[in-house]
């Protein structure tokens, strides 16, 4: 730590996320863990974060750290198609249409910027800033592993495994990715087998700028992927620093655990009306969704199961609105991290979002997955064969296109029996990744000696 008596050093950090919410969430928490943890740096922080007219609609009312304002630049599509739009034209979007406006509030901007933190994703936050000798931090919000998937793809394509077809090698191991030990083909991220390779393409435009950066920033625990972490520090000629795990609050010294006061949500006193880790948590997140069909059916697996439960449905939930009783809540929104750390709650089911892991390892919850696009099926992979802490919903529920509901209500009662050996184990091991969780956040730990040293960098010392 810093001492006392060495000078304040003042800061202007321009953060910049991609458009989506789990980019927008991940950045914002980073700008919440520096602002805490810079005085202990004898660092003041001032941080501009830039975010779409759009999205300023959705977080201007939400709380940030004093030294953090808003700044706006366009949608990068009109508003009437937004993130709605197809997938491939917003991001292609997000590469081409954000640039010069980025560039152009840089300019109005009153005071000096001393470094810009920016989405990986926007690579073109890595020219700005060396065109103008503003060092830039490449932050990426999902597992490092995934990272590496993408930045040795040439190595998946030397090797024969681009393009394959699922159905017949899904089940190929890939075993020369740098750090990766051993993964199925049908494990890497969805876009790699996808028939359309616009998507791919795009995304791996992103990597042409990566070893143009200053700093690269990972929110995952070095403890969880230190082979990944390490060869890409042997790869790279800058450093690269795991911060995670980044989510809304914690407290190091304690083990997660939340209950309820007299003014918190109607759900959360729903919970605490609930016995102790009985109430499974359900959802599948923000953006990206299964079908219709695969929610009825999920919905009357999860009536059928007779287990409690609260299902974050976002979307049109008035068809299941009838169900909510005393065993049961449907919503459209929750503050999640507070969710998962309710004593009530036992257990997450999750399309392993790199946001929601991370906050269901901190609150040390069993899952089960439901991956559906892009990282989640990577995410997946780890969770269920390499941590051992989640079931794969498709697997266990007997696979196909259609999850039934009969299936799944099998399956979310064998999950929620506490008094099963496989439940046991299952809890023993999230205990466990939990405790990784808390001691690399703790003094010592990996990840605050990494928020530690970023901020000297930034701070010059």
């Amino acid at each position: 730590m810093a001492l006392a008596t060495e000078p304040i050093t003042s800061r202007h950090v321009v953060a910049v996320p991609y458009p989506g919410r789990g980019h927008v969430n991940a950045m914002m928490n980073l700008c919440k863990m520096l602002s805490a943890a810079s005085p202990n740096r004898n660092l003041k922080l001032l941080i501009t974060f830039v975010i779409t007219e759009e999205w300023l609609g959705f977080m201007g009312s939400e709380e940030k750290p004093p030294n953090v304002s808003f700044a706006t630049i366009p949608n990068v599509l009109p508003s009437e198609l937004g993130r709605a739009a197809d997938m491939v034209d917003f991001v292609g979007a997000t590469q081409t249409k954000m640039e010069e406006p980025f560039e152009k509030l840089l300019d109005r901007l009153l005071s000096p910027v001393h470094i810009i933190i920016a989405d990986t994703f926007l690579n073109w936050s890595v020219e700005v800033g060396n065109r103008r000798n503003i060092p830039v931090a490449s932050y990426w919000p999902m597992p490092s592993s995934v990272f590496s998937c993408f930045y040795y793809f040439d190595l998946v394509v030397q090797n024969g495994h681009f393009p394959f077809d699922l159905s017949e090698r899904g089940e190929e191991r890939v075993d020369y990715i740098p750090g990766i030990s051993s993964i199925r083909l049908a494990d890497l991220p969805s876009i790699f087998r996808g028939k359309d390779q616009r998507l791919l393409h795009l995304a791996l435009q992103v990597f042409s700028n990566v070893s143009k950066a200053q700093y690269l920033l990972f929110t995952s625990i070095f403890e969880l992927e230190p082979q990944v972490i390490n060869a890409l520090k042997q790869e790279l000629l800058y450093p690269v620093y795991s911060l995670g795990p980044i989510v809304p609050f914690f407290n190091p010294e304690k083990t997660p655990h939340y209950t309820t006061a007299q003014n918190d949500p109607h759900y959360l006193q729903w919970l605490s009306s609930q016995p102790p880790n009985s109430v499974l948590y359900v959802s599948l997140g923000s953006f990206l969704t299964v079908s219709s069909a695969q929610m009825d059916e999920i919905a009357g697996g999860l009536e059928e199961s007779g287990v409690r439960y609260l299902w974050v449905a976002r979307g049109d939930t008035t068809r299941f609105t009838e169900k909510c009783n005393s065993r049961r809540m449907i919503i459209p929104w929750c503050e999640q991290l507070k969710v998962l750390c309710h004593s009530s709650v036992g257990g997450f089911w999750t399309h392993c979002g790199w946001n929601s892991t991370m906050e269901g390892i901190f609150a040390r919850q069993p899952m089960l997955t439901l991956p559906i696009l892009m990282d989640q099926t990577t995410i997946s992979k780890f969770i269920v064969e390499d941590w051992k802490t989640w079931w794969d919903v498709k697997r266990e529920a007997g696979g196909g296109d259609l999850l039934r509901r009969e299936e799944i209500a099998k399956l979310i009662k064998r999950f929620m029996d506490l008094e099963s050996e496989e439940r046991r184990e299952m809890s023993r091991m999230a205990q466990e990744l939990q405790e990784i969780c808390s001691r690399a956040i703790a003094e010592g730990g990996s990840s605050k000696m990494n928020v530690d040293a970023f901020l000297d960098n930034i701070a010059g010392h």
